[in-house]
């Protein structure tokens, strides 16, 4: 028997003894039957001075009749105590944050000095591939999307359709935003998105390979505003600082990191991104809650079934069996 077998409705088994019970206290039941009148079954009463009496007799079941019966009334109780597989309970995700990507694609991003399966690819290309990943893994979350170059916009605003939010980030291309880096403006876009949205926990994955070469805001000045509203801010520096055509703040981007809460790392590598996208999910991970009801499957369908077959079974050998003594009789009576 399974481990996960059970029977909801245990009770049900008490009325095992019900049948005895009945046989045993209620009188036996009195069917009218048709009779045979003699043409001198009145004489017959006259000469003998008898008077006509009404009779009965109880009609004995054979032993593999009452063993059908009683076994027909043990699946009967079996279907109504309810028989079920019941499964583990199910862990639901929990719609728990607001989590916001910020990426860069200005004209730095189309370098190509990064490589998928030994072949150099444009900076974005290889981000894009790993940014599909780590959102996909993010089930649970609210997923935003904030593209920025000389200037930033929304391109998808906070939703749990990550299948949507993955076809709009393959849309994006560099340059789209402009050719320049404009970070200050990217968080305050950021800041503005989180405003209109009333869960609490709020998350910013920053990922630029540039130095900031706004006007407008500030990068700080930025964060700042991010701190005020509670916003944690993690931020990844694409490239190697120390390779030729790298121009990354490391030193901004640390600043903005520890002033929000969050943490900064510096991807130089596909590989490297990979392990930065797998730590942020252990700093940020999914929450789940256990839900109350539990997968069942119903198994009252088999001993209900069960007992319907053996109860026609039964009526089938008894119409046999009458025809066979029927016939019989017959037989006999053409033969005296």
């Amino acid at each position: 028997m399974p481990a996960n077998f059970e029977i909801a409705y245990l009770w049900v088994f008490l009325f095992l003894p019900l049948p005895f019970l009945v046989y045993w206290i209620l009188p036996a039941l009195r069917i009218r039957s048709a009779s045979l009148r003699l043409p001198t079954y009145e004489k017959a009463l006259g000469y003998t001075g008898e008077k006509p009496r009404k009779s009965a007799f109880v009609r004995r079941r054979g032993f593999f009749t009452w063993a059908i019966l009683l076994l027909v009334w043990v699946l009967v109780l079996a279907a109504l105590s309810s028989p079920q597989l019941v499964g583990e309970p199910e862990m639901k995700v929990k719609t728990s944050r607001n989590f916001l990507i910020a990426a860069d694609i200005s004209f730095s991003m189309a370098q190509k000095d990064w490589e998928i399966d030994g072949e150099k690819v444009r900076r974005w290309d290889a981000v894009k591939s790993l940014m599909h990943e780590f959102i996909q893994k993010r089930e649970g979350d609210r997923m935003g999307l904030i593209f920025f170059g000389s200037s930033a916009y929304i391109q998808a605003p906070f939703t749990p359709d990550l299948t949507t939010v993955n076809e709009l980030l393959e849309e994006a291309d560099v340059g789209m935003a402009g050719q320049m880096t404009n970070i200050g403006k990217a968080i305050a876009k950021g800041v503005e998105l989180f405003e209109k949205d009333t869960i609490e926990t709020k998350v910013m994955l920053l990922l630029t390979d540039g130095v900031d070469s706004g006007t407008d805001i500030l990068p700080l000045d930025a964060a700042d505003l991010a701190k005020q509203d509670s916003i944690l801010i993690y931020t990844i520096g694409i490239g190697d600082p120390s390779g030729v055509g790298v121009d990354l703040d490391e030193e901004t981007l640390q600043d903005i990191a520890d002033m929000t809460g969050g943490q900064y790392f510096q991807a130089k590598d596909e590989q490297r991104l990979q392990e930065i996208y797998t730590e942020v999910d252990k700093l940020e991970p999914i929450e789940y809650e256990e839900e109350e009801n539990r997968p069942t499957t119903l198994l009252y369908y088999y001993p209900l079934g069960a007992a319907l077959g053996l109860l026609m079974l039964l009526m089938v050998f008894q119409s046999l069996f009458q025809l066979l003594h029927r016939t019989s009789e017959r037989k006999e009576a053409y033969a005296g």
